[in-house]
């Protein structure tokens, strides 16, 4: 993938990235109000942090171009915490999880991504646009005509517009759809739920705002295990928003800077009178969608999401969430992997079982931490099952020396040692076995007990053994863990029986 300069991720895409900031700036008033909401917080708490995190991720972020604010899968995580201790806590909380997200950043934890499998990330993505899709549902529930009537409208204007002449292409969709929407309601009076509905905006900026709370292991011991959550939580969905921007503009990003990133947005969010956050995947692929690339977009973005909340709600609360429904079906069907619906009949069984968990996990839970998981905890099992299998042996026989020699190929460790032990025939009547693992390579302790247990079996029928070929690794595990050429090791185990 291409790696962008620092000159390239600010001002390669000025225009994009400003028409860009916009859209993702009206998007992300009613969706911080939201989670504010879900969190069981007033909404300027949702509002600061996402001004405070994308504006710091901006500058230390790992990944050009993508949006990070207050997220639904970060605030599910507080409601507890909120609930039975106060803001306080939650602010402290905050705070905390940012420095779990820095030390996780030194410790290169960045490179955890790389086992996570590709349908592992295809499955992530499409429970996504699910929840996306799920999440506009209330707002399509039980309302009148106007609505139904003003999504189709703005959808044909995201979809559409793009194919006018000239300006199609200069001005993103998403942003004619908002402001004609909003301009329509507002000439025509039509009574439909807008931004104004759901809840007071802030009318100040925000200030430092220390945590009122004794430094004391009490208030660790209540916070920590929140912060451990939300750091992970957040590192994991921030991962894998950056990767699936990666492939969307076919630019690499700094897993571990982000990381680093995220934990100072976090420290500022929560020292800024904010809950803690992390990259929003919606948000990404709205700004993707509409041209933004650079980071310019993502300090737009929050930049102008303080500005208009504080200085121009009273025209914000005008906008009807009919348009910004409209926009998220957009993002969606557009964040949906279509080909993994023709995949379901072409690919391998178990690539599709890992896939269809990871949706049915995080769709039903909501915990997208949890999804992804199972989906890498199936994957690293049918990924033993398959290596395990291609673990092979054939033997020959000697009459002359009486001597049986068995030839292993392939992989030994924890799921195929059971075979490996299985292979040879104890009862046998011959003087010597010899075990050749040239082609073989012993992973794990689970490996070298196998070949523990045949050598000192065989050994114990009263044939001689012989293990040869063994590579310089096989042989280091094997110095280190085995017994079989260990007499006293031996005397010890046979004793202990």
């Amino acid at each position: 993938m291409l790696l962008l300069s620092p000159k390239e991720e600010w001002f390669g895409n000025i225009r994009g990235d400003i028409l860009s900031g916009i859209v993702v700036a009206l998007a992300l008033i009613p969706e911080a109000i939201a989670f504010s909401i879900i969190a069981g917080v007033d909404p300027k708490v949702g509002l600061y942090a996402s001004f405070c995190i994308a504006i710091v991720v901006a500058f230390f972020g790992g990944r050009a171009g993508m949006i990070s604010a207050a997220t639904g899968a970060m605030a599910l995580l507080m409601v507890t915490l909120v609930k039975e201790h106060g803001l306080q806590y939650l602010f402290a909380a905050t705070i905390l999880t940012g420095v779990l997200q820095i030390i996780a950043g030194y410790l290169k934890l960045g490179v955890l991504m790389s086992f996570v499998s590709r349908i592992v990330v295809v499955g992530f993505v499409n429970a996504l646009a699910i929840l996306i899709f799920m999440a506009q549902l209330p707002e399509l529930t039980d309302v009148t005509w106007h609505v139904y009537a003003l999504t189709i409208v703005g959808l044909g204007i995201i979809y559409l517009f793009p194919y006018v002449p000239k300006i199609g292409t200069l001005i993103p969709s998403p942003l004619i759809t908002i402001v004609f929407l909003t301009i329509v309601v507002a000439y025509f009076d039509i009574g439909v739920r807008t931004v104004g509905d759901m809840g007071a905006m802030p009318d100040t900026l925000p200030i430092f705002l220390w945590p009122d709370l004794p430094l004391s292991f009490e208030t660790l011991e209540i916070i920590f295990p929140y912060s451990a959550a939300l750091a992970a939580v957040g590192l994991l969905e921030s991962f894998m928003t950056a990767t699936i921007i990666d492939d969307m503009t076919d630019t690499d990003s700094d897993k571990n800077q982000e990381a680093k990133g995220q934990g100072i947005a976090n420290i500022a969010s929560g020292c800024m009178g904010g809950m803690a956050g992390c990259a929003m995947i919606g948000q990404s692929v709205i700004n993707v969608k509409s041209g933004g690339r650079g980071r310019l977009s993502t300090l737009i973005a929050g930049v102008l999401l303080i500005i208009m909340v504080v200085f121009m709600s009273d025209i914000l609360r005008y906008i009807p969430m009919a348009a910004l429904v409209a926009v998220m079906i957009m993002v969606s069907i557009g964040t949906f992997n279509w080909a993994s619906i023709k995949g379901l009949k072409t690919l391998p069984l178990s690539t599709n079982i890992v896939m269809l968990t990871v949706v049915v996990v995080v769709v039903s839970t909501h915990n997208l931490a949890l999804g992804v998981f199972s989906g890498v905890l199936l994957a690293s099992l049918f990924f033993a099952n398959k290596i395990s299998h291609l673990m092979y042996w054939e033997t020959t026989y000697d009459a002359l020396s009486e001597t049986r020699t068995y030839k292993f190929v392939g992989q030994i460790f924890f799921n195929s040692a059971d075979r490996f032990a299985n292979a040879f025939d104890y009862k046998e009547e011959i003087k010597c076995a010899i075990i050749d693992v040239s082609r073989a390579h012993f992973w794990d302790i689970s490996a070298v007990y196998a070949l523990d247990k045949a050598v000192i079996k065989l050994r114990k029928m009263g044939k001689e053994v012989e293990v040869i070929g063994k590579n310089q690794a096989t042989q280091t595990i094997i110095d280190r863990f085995g017994i079989h050429d260990k007499p006293e090791e031996v005397e010890k185990m046979m004793s202990a029986h």
